[in-house]
């Protein structure tokens, strides 16, 4: 029997020795080289374009001659504005996507050993640069769709006799949301948040190619997608795959999703379900790729990133 691949040496390209071995100089040029990789890591100016600037060396800035401008490797980024140093930053990206089943803020915090609020902050961030890989995708080939609910928990009530059925739509809470995926069959995929599975539907409908296939469950509000695609449905009361249809490459992605919620996060409902969800898309699509390799292609992701408008000053704006 072949040696599943993440148990293989090819998964583990990089670690947290190597890149403390390696030093700030060699971490901070490997950030030069992703920020300004069509330029062999020589700066350019991000106001004006030009590739002629004054090495500030005490500060690791650069002045550009062209327009006088002072700028970073960072600057611009969604790492504007860090204090961590190059190597802490790479090591927490590190982190990051060593956790088959995500990280959480308060395990980064105690490894990098900086503040829970640094941490939940970055680890935001690199959420969100991953999610920018994914917009405006177009899904083709063979698609499956799906739904599932998270949030909306209601706390039994302490005496047996007061205790209702909390499956039942009344007794939510209001914050239920659904995830609904598209995944092509060993491609990529998509998720979108919504407050119906059939509005989540439609949102991953219209980003799927008209000669597609798609594969979808028996919920009666898929019954539109045989308007628009070559559609095969899977009753699950009765089987998960039939030889013709099924829905299992969806279904991972919520197991690895409930994973996150369950094993390492605890909770991921609520405005941030999104960000959670967009992680476990591209944990799924990239599962096949080294850690190193992985680590790569979020900083490279983060540093092609604008400023987060979101993340930046979160803390700030809270107190």
């Amino acid at each position: 029997m072949a040696q599943h691949f993440l148990l293989s040496s090819k998964a583990r390209t990089l670690s947290l020795k190597t890149i403390y071995q390696m030093g700030e100089d060699k971490a901070y040029a490997m950030f030069r080289n992703l920020r300004w990789q069509q330029a062999d890591g020589e700066p350019i100016c991000p106001r004006c374009g030009c590739l002629d600037a004054y090495d500030i060396s005490s500060r690791r800035k650069f002045q550009c001659k062209a327009c006088g401008h002072q700028y970073s490797v960072t600057s611009g980024t969604i790492f504007a504005g860090r204090k961590l140093s190059f190597t802490d930053l790479l090591a927490a990206i590190m982190l990051f996507v060593n956790g088959a089943k995500g990280v959480s803020a308060l395990q980064m915090s105690r490894d990098l050993d900086v503040q829970y609020k640094t941490a939940f902050v970055l680890a935001h961030k690199l959420r969100e640069a991953m999610a920018l890989e994914d917009a405006g995708q177009t899904l083709a080939g063979e698609v499956e769709v799906d739904g599932a609910y998270f949030g909306g928990h209601v706390r039994p009530a302490n005496e047996k006799e007061n205790r209702r059925d909390r499956r039942l739509a009344i007794n939510q809470s209001g914050k239920r949301q659904v995830v609904v995926v598209g995944r092509e069959r060993g491609g990529e995929s998509m998720v979108v948040v919504a407050k119906s599975e059939a509005k989540g539907g439609e949102v991953i409908a219209a980003s799927i190619h008209h000669m597609s296939t798609v594969h979808a469950d028996e919920a009666s509000h898929w019954d539109d997608l045989h308007a628009k695609f070559d559609t095969r449905r899977i009753n699950h009361s009765l089987s998960y795959s039939d030889g013709i249809a099924c829905t299992n490459q969806a279904e991972s992605f919520f197991s690895r999703l409930r994973r996150m919620e369950v094993g390492t996060h605890h909770r991921i409902a609520g405005k941030y379900l999104h960000s959670y969800a967009a992680e476990a898309s591209w944990r799924e699509d990239n599962r096949r790729v080294s850690n190193g390799g992985q680590a790569m292609m979020v900083a490279g992701a983060a540093m092609a990133s604008r400023v987060s408008r979101q993340w930046k000053g979160y803390w700030q704006r809270a107190a």
